[in-house]
């Protein structure tokens, strides 16, 4: 029987959520890989119990998360919620999104109150809750008003569904009329989810202002750039790789002989800070004043272990920033 470590919350740092009562830990646990058909549960229920030990109380999910990407990593969840995290519920922060292709049809994808409300009543079956922390929509919906994708959100969280609700992959002037609309409806907007990393800084343009203008969270997803900002690179692409696979996202976004060489010069700034590259890009995205917390993945313990351990160095000289700006111009 899984009992939590007495010291929990003395292993990791909170921050406020915007201007909301949340505290979220600096880094949050995503479910977006690793947690479907790619590894046996006994493994996924090593990392999750031991992420919860560490003071990580932020469970990321999504409908289409896990492989096959029919809500997999919900199931999953579920059962390890069923089998040793139920108890602990109110420490917990549970998440999930809908906004991609789910299923057939017209009313599977997308923005419309049909599919929102659709999807989160399948998430709620498929992990066993009454309700979710936060549900997001995942992406903005060009052809759907955005008065019927906020109201959506509004009603789930009046109907008892939803404690928050939050927006991901919005840009700036889309993200301030979601928050705005949302304000009007009675119902604030808790958090924005953007793809954040030293490759990635588009929502240095605007977005960050626009969160901390309207007392908005921010948790940054992404931010190893998938892999590609650790070590694992660092002397080219190994064969057998997800990276040397054929029309992956991290080979062909990240990869290129030109980031390549960039990843190195980095590595060697994350040396001379005592830090893995990766722990580097991970305290770089917390230096941000906007970001509440990171979000990362884990495929076992000790990568969960070492991504965490960034947090003991989270302050750049502004020479290191400089630098870093230079090997990425």
């Amino acid at each position: 029987m899984y009992q939590a470590a007495e010291n929990r919350y003395k292993k990791m740092e909170y921050r406020r959520c915007g201007r909301s009562g949340v505290l979220l830990p600096m880094v949050s646990l995503g479910l977006w890989q690793n947690f479907g058909l790619e590894k046996p549960l006994q493994e996924q229920r090593e990392i999750l119990l031991k992420a919860f030990d560490m003071g990580i109380t932020h469970f990321d999910l999504a409908n289409n998360y896990g492989s096959p990407a029919v809500g997999k990593a919900e199931e999953n969840f579920g059962e390890i919620l069923k089998s040793d995290l139920g108890k602990y519920r109110d420490e917990l922060m549970v998440s999930t999104k809908a906004g991609f292709d789910m299923w057939p049809g017209p009313y599977g994808n997308w923005g419309s109150r049909k599919y929102l409300m659709a999807s989160l009543n399948q998430s709620l079956k498929r992990m066993g809750l009454e309700y979710v922390d936060i549900f997001y929509h995942h992406r903005p919906d060009p052809e759907t008003p955005l008065e019927e994708t906020m109201g959506a959100l509004a009603d789930m969280v009046r109907q008892g569904k939803a404690l928050y609700v939050g927006i991901s992959n919005y840009g700036d002037q889309e993200a301030r009329e979601a928050v705005l609309m949302l304000k009007r409806m009675g119902v604030p907007c808790l958090i924005e989810q953007p793809r954040y990393n030293l490759f990635e800084r588009g929502a240095e343009e605007g977005l960050f202002d626009t969160l901390l203008e309207n007392g908005v969270g921010c948790i940054c997803y992404s931010p190893l750039a998938q892999g590609a900002l650790t070590d694992k690179y660092l002397k080219g692409i190994p064969q057998g790789s997800r990276a040397a696979r054929q029309g992956t996202t991290v080979g062909g976004r990240y990869l290129s002989e030109e980031k390549l060489d960039q990843i190195r010069q980095l590595n060697e700034l994350a040396l001379e800070r005592g830090q893995t590259l990766a722990r580097m890009a991970l305290s770089w995205v917390l230096r941000e004043k906007a970001v509440t917390s990171v979000l990362i993945g884990a495929s076992s313990v000790k990568q969960l272990e070492d991504s965490t351990s960034c947090l003991e160095n989270l302050k750049f000289t502004q020479e290191e920033l400089e630098r870093i700006d230079s090997i990425l111009k």
